[in-house]
């Protein structure tokens, strides 16, 4: 199934990418950006801008910050969540904090979930 983008949101993502947090650096530049299996940072998909994408295994990873406990963003990611999920997409969250304390629990964790997904098509049981 494909998804449209919301062509708007392609300036953002561009700025989003240039002006990265501490923690979304960090995870790109010593992990995700040379990963064996290819994640793109702030991609469009429909009218959201996710923070990392694989789309071999299905996958985004959000990196969530203090604002994300608020009651208006717990309600749009998870209108955000239910709306990558109808393509199949799983959403895995990650707190900025773990990032920070576990880093390489949080790249272990990630290369796991990879690693399933590519194994059941993205389908895990």
């Amino acid at each position: 199934m494909q998804y449209k983008h919301k062509k708007a949101l392609t300036e953002q993502a561009r700025e989003l990418r240039k002006n990265m947090t501490k923690e979304e650096r960090k995870l790109w530049y010593d992990f995700l950006s040379g990963y064996p299996v290819r994640f793109l940072r702030q991609k469009v998909i429909g009218n959201y801008i996710v923070d990392f994408y694989c789309a071999r295994a299905k996958l985004v990873i959000e990196l969530d910050g203090a604002q994300h406990y608020e009651e208006a963003a717990r309600v749009y990611d998870q209108k955000r969540t239910e709306f990558l999920q109808e393509y199949g997409i799983m959403v895995v969250r990650i707190l900025n904090a773990d990032l920070l304390r576990n880093f390489y629990g949080v790249c272990e964790y990630i290369d796991g979930i990879v690693k399933d997904r590519l194994q059941f098509g993205s389908n895990p049981p």
